[in-house]
């Protein structure tokens, strides 16, 4: 995360391949006066005036369902050029790099189909987070051949193109429209009977598989539980629960094993661990100990933790990319980029989180509650809690932290005065950080927050605290930049509740987590 801000160009194909039907066409004043309406209307021109059908388009919420079409042809094109690509890398880094734009580009073209289905139980909240989580995808990508140093051109062709026309459907979900019907709510990952599984003291009575080192289980590891799950008829709950000790492995659980919940017996009982990192090769997106993208998933009573080390590095402990995922009452150790909130809706409470060096950081639309925060103590003498990395204005995303506490680890307390602690700083240009009701120690600098290159992003992103409390928390000598807010009235913050940020009280109450709707 600590690398310079770096814009790429991609050679741009622009022969017009289209992989899926499209069942509409478009006259040019048609198409002009519509792409108009975008923030990259030339790719949205180009495309649609390209096609040979030529049927007027009848209204905004048409022209959404037409540009999000859109999008997923081209991604999928873009995403055939990757595979392509992976004869031409000549080292383990950039096949590390190659790898993951793979991986990426596969889960981008899951979100685009979720949101074109028409069986897909969709609403507006639902489509702009997807197609926010598809943008993140290809940035991240990017982002992977900039961390190894690998040459621009094994990018994958087109990767900017796409982003564009994502972003047009961003705007245009973003903007009013009459929608169709659909049935009102978010996905419920939960069924009511298993709420006990949360609160539950004895979890072995409950779970579907039982991983233990010494043999009393069903498994030794938790790779082989989760191959074991991946195997499971139907698509209900599934429970995992692993019995204290320390497990030593890199664990992943992919887009297909939906609804898995894995269960420990409490922070620094059940333990995973790796030691992946930048600095050893790896880009920050694989250098996860656990990485999860199948969606609703849920863990209670495990330690994530990274042992790279302060000088390593990028070294993540877990990277979440699950749509309305939980983690409650688990512990992610680490140093620089330790909680990789990547993409999707996820909500933590009563957690730790440690690290130095952009620690909690990514492009979820997340929110901490009821969480410690530990900084610990960095090689350089500077740490930076957050680096949220929203890259469009219209991305429904942002790291919210509510009632929790930023406090100083037992490493760092003796040297707290040399070091300089800051609540964020943008990692990307629309970076979105809130702090609320939390209690902020004397660790944290006056200032507040702190620049990532310069100018950059000062007066686009949107950084915020609202009534915190603590020794840290006056905002007297906070910085003065044009993105920076003292938010005074619980109006202008309520949008960054769980119930709202979130819509929480659809999803939350069936899995049985506590948590605070409002302020």
């Amino acid at each position: 995360m600590a690398l310079a801000r770096l814009q790429i160009l991609v050679a741009l194909s622009l022969v017009p391949v289209f992989l899926f039907p499209v069942t509409l066409g478009y006259r040019a004043n048609d198409v002009r006066s519509w792409c108009r309406k975008t923030p990259n209307p030339q790719p949205c021109e180009y495309f649609l005036s390209h096609d040979p059908k030529k049927t007027p388009i009848k209204d905004e919420f048409q022209f959404f369902k037409i540009s999000t079409h859109l999008a997923l042809e081209r991604a999928a094109r873009a995403e055939s050029n990757t595979h392509s690509l992976g004869t031409k890398c000549r080292n383990e880094r950039e096949k590390a790099a190659w790898s993951d734009c793979v991986n990426l580009y596969e889960l981008t073209i899951l979100r685009l189909n979720k949101t074109v289905d028409s069986g897909t139980n969709l609403n507006k909240d639902d489509a702009q987070t997807w197609l926010s989580t598809a943008l993140t995808n290809l940035e991240t990508c990017r982002t992977g051949f900039m961390e190894l140093g690998v040459p621009d051109y094994l990018l994958p062709m087109m990767s900017n193109n796409v982003s564009q026309l994502i972003s047009n459907t961003l705007a245009l979900n973003k903007a009013p429209y009459k929608e169709p019907t659909y049935k009102d709510g978010f996905p419920t990952w939960v069924k009511p009977g298993d709420r006990k599984l949360l609160q539950s003291s004895s979890p072995a009575s409950t779970a579907n598989i039982v991983v233990a080192q010494d043999g009393s289980g069903n498994y030794k590891t938790i790779k082989d539980a989760i191959s074991a799950a991946s195997k499971r008829s139907g698509s209900g709950r599934y429970v995992i629960y692993v019995k204290a000790g320390t497990y030593k492995e890199n664990v992943e659980i992919g887009s297909k094993l939906k609804n898995i919940m894995m269960v420990g017996d409490g922070i620094g009982k059940t333990i995973i661990t790796g030691s992946k990192s930048v600095g050893g090769g790896s880009t920050t997106f694989n250098s996860a100990t656990v990485a999860v993208v199948g969606d609703g998933f849920i863990a209670r009573g495990i330690t994530f933790r990274n042992t790279a080390g302060p000088t390593n590095h990028q070294a993540v402990a877990l990277r979440s990319g699950s749509d309305l995922s939980v983690f409650y009452k688990c512990s992610f150790e680490g140093y620089q980029d330790t909680l990789y909130v990547h993409s999707e809706r996820q909500f933590y409470r009563e957690c730790d989180i440690y690290g130095t060096v952009d620690w909690i950081f990514g492009n979820a639309a997340v929110v901490f509650q009821n969480c410690n925060i530990y900084a610990r103590n960095p090689p350089n003498k500077t740490n930076t809690v957050t680096a949220q990395g929203r890259t469009d204005p219209n991305q429904n995303t942002g790291i919210i932290i509510h009632n929790s506490r930023v406090t100083a680890a037992s490493d760092l307390k003796p040297v707290q005065s040399s070091v300089k602690t800051y609540l964020g700083r943008p990692w990307k240009q629309y970076s979105r950080t809130v702090f609320m009701k939390t209690y902020l120690d004397s660790l944290i600098n006056p200032a507040g927050w702190m620049e990532w290159d310069g100018d950059f992003a000062l007066k686009t992103l949107y950084y915020a605290e609202y009534m915190n409390t603590g020794p840290g928390s006056s905002t007297s000598n906070r910085v003065k930049w044009g993105g920076y807010h003292v938010l005074k009235s619980a109006s202008e913050v309520s949008k960054f509740t769980v119930g709202n940020f979130l819509a929480g009280n659809s999803w939350l109450p069936s899995t049985g987590v506590p948590f605070t709707s409002g302020l």
